[in-house]
């Protein structure tokens, strides 16, 4: 019933860019007042925002105020027309996260801003000049598309879909159709194509001039950053978490390397821990991090399942997940 009640209470927002975008979101007031926390949540690429609202409900429900938005391109932020539009992956972290956090911040200037990253998500915010703002991260999955650290086993079957077909599919069509092919959403050719195209160090995808600034705004977040992946994620795993993880020398990095039977699952993978099958697990111990920036998963670090002799992943216990 609470959820039902906050569901109902959810706002609609537009949030305008320093060029002229207009993006489109929901805020969800956190329940009795809230606890001058707000959480922005950052959707992982061609994931529209509403994926997560039961995410951001339930996260309402405890006293948070949560942001959910779509970059430009996307859900309720695409234009009438992707073709020629323009937009890029960059343009999701410089443009579109940066004014919502300065949209959170001056909505309330003494609450603190939480983010939760999904995927691209989790790298967005080392792109925005009000990163330092930030006062605490939960990246979830959060890695940049470099094929060679894709999962070993099913990184060929990747590397034809993302790195060959997409690239192939947005020049003949002027953009990604995503939604008919049954590939996530419908991309700007600019997004895909940053996909596709993405080399070992990430700053390399923009202009040579342009990348001793990249790093800086990056090295610029102090605020610390819980990463965590789940040991069947086909993008992301604990390499590819490490090499975005590693742009954001300036803050406290700390990791959790979850298994499905973690969570009480026979499989997880790159998009299930935000299906509300978690809210009475994973959700909750996310709640740690978020409220009182306590790790739950402390000891589940990316080097903690041992592995045989044959390199396969051999979990340890279950870690016990803390009700509360």
């Amino acid at each position: 019933m609470l959820q039902q009640t906050i569901a109902d209470a959810c706002q609609q927002i537009t949030v305008p860019c320093r060029d002229g975008v207009v993006l489109r979101g929901h805020l969800w007031p956190g329940a009795h007042g809230g606890r001058k926390v707000t959480v922005i949540v950052n959707p992982a690429t061609g994931v529209p925002a509403r994926y997560y609202a039961r995410y951001a409900a339930f996260l309402a429900a405890h006293r948070f105020d949560v942001l959910t938005y779509d970059y430009r391109g996307i859900g309720a932020s695409r234009p009438a027309r992707l073709h020629g539009c323009g937009y890029r992956w960059r343009d999701w972290g410089e443009q579109d996260f940066d004014a919502v956090l300065r949209f959170a911040k001056a909505r309330d200037p003494e609450s603190q801003c939480l983010v939760v990253g999904h995927s691209i998500g989790g790298v967005l915010p080392g792109l925005a000049e009000s990163a330092p703002t930030i006062d605490r991260m939960l990246t979830v999955g959060a890695q940049y598309a470099y094929w060679p650290d894709y999962a070993p086993e099913r990184r060929l079957r990747l590397f034809l879909k993302w790195h060959v077909a997409m690239p192939l599919v947005t020049a003949a069509c002027g953009y990604f159709p995503g939604r008919r092919l049954g590939w996530l959403e419908d991309l700007p050719a600019g997004v895909a194509n940053e996909w596709s195209f993405r080399r070992a160090r990430m700053e390399r995808s923009h202009p040579r001039a342009e990348r001793q600034d990249v790093l800086r705004r990056f090295a610029a977040v102090t605020a610390p950053i819980l990463a965590v992946t789940v040991s069947d994620d086909e993008f992301a795993t604990p390499r590819a978490v490490r090499r975005a993880l590693d742009y954001y020398r300036g803050a406290a990095r700390s990791e959790a390397l979850l298994t499905p039977a973690d969570l009480g699952m026979e499989t997880v993978g790159h998009f299930g821990l935000f299906h509300d099958r978690h809210a009475s697990g994973f959700w909750l111990d996310t709640l740690m991090w978020l409220r009182d920036g306590i790790n739950p998963w402390a000891g589940r670090g990316f080097d903690s399942i041992p592995r045989g002799d044959d390199g396969a992943e051999h979990p340890a216990r279950p870690h016990i997940l803390r009700y509360y």
